[in-house]
């Protein structure tokens, strides 16, 4: 019963405890984070809870409390708070302790020129299928806001992204069945590639890509802006 919420507040306890810590101070920034998090969860909750209504995805009654707004249960308004939130903290953790770990610009733009043109195809051949066109059509759009407006963000970001892979990839397979007689969440087919990482649908990766590195850009033009 308790599964999904155990998940959120796991994920988010010990970096939201570390935020005080007193060298990083990461939480000085919190009018930033939380104004970021804010925006970004209410995009993709809009996008769920449509999702939600029209089969895309559901949620298992098992593992979740019996606390619903707009056919979702609190766990999943928690989720776009807890995850993102314990994922940017581990991004600005790798900026303050290893503050030259970047890509170079030419292979950044590289990189993300190389993944807009494999996500073009991809998208005209799934248009069908509801998770995989939307889901890739927000991906291509922070790319390109990333290419044109975000490269010295993006330099450190796919770095960070490979080691935040490694938490997000535990916490989602718990909650698409991995370990479990059920998933707490379970993803209709039809609307996706079909291709399970594991018990991961491929799109999630993409979906992580864009909720994580939309709060970091966010972050970053709110911080520059003060």
């Amino acid at each position: 019963m308790f599964l999904y919420l155990l998940l959120n507040i796991g994920s988010v306890s010990i970096p939201f405890l570390y935020s005080f810590e007193k060298k990083m101070r990461f939480i000085k920034h919190w009018k930033a984070v939380f104004t970021s998090l804010t925006i970004v969860a209410t995009v993709f909750l809009i996008w769920d809870a449509i999702f939600t209504a029209n089969g895309v995805w559901g949620f298992n009654p098992d593992y979740h409390l019996n606390i619903l707004f707009f056919g979702m249960p609190i766990e999943e308004w928690m989720f776009f708070f807890c995850i993102p939130y314990a994922s940017i903290f581990i991004h600005y953790s790798l900026a303050y302790f290893k503050p030259k770990l970047l890509l170079s610009d030419k292979s950044t733009r590289f990189i993300t020129l190389l993944f807009i043109l494999i996500l073009l195809p991809v998208l005209f051949l799934n248009t069908d299928k509801a998770y995989t066109f939307v889901n890739y059509s927000f991906l291509l759009f922070i790319l390109l806001i990333g290419f044109f407006y975000g490269i010295k963000y993006l330099q450190r970001f796919y770095i960070s992204f490979l080691i935040i892979l490694v938490p997000f990839f535990i916490v989602n397979g718990v909650l698409t069945g991995t370990g479990l007689e059920e998933p707490v969440v379970w993803y209709n087919n039809a609307e996706n590639l079909g291709i399970r990482l594991l018990t991961i649908p491929l799109e999630d990766i993409g979906y992580a890509f864009t909720m994580i590195f939309g709060n970091v850009f966010l972050i970053e033009k709110f911080k520059n802006k003060k």
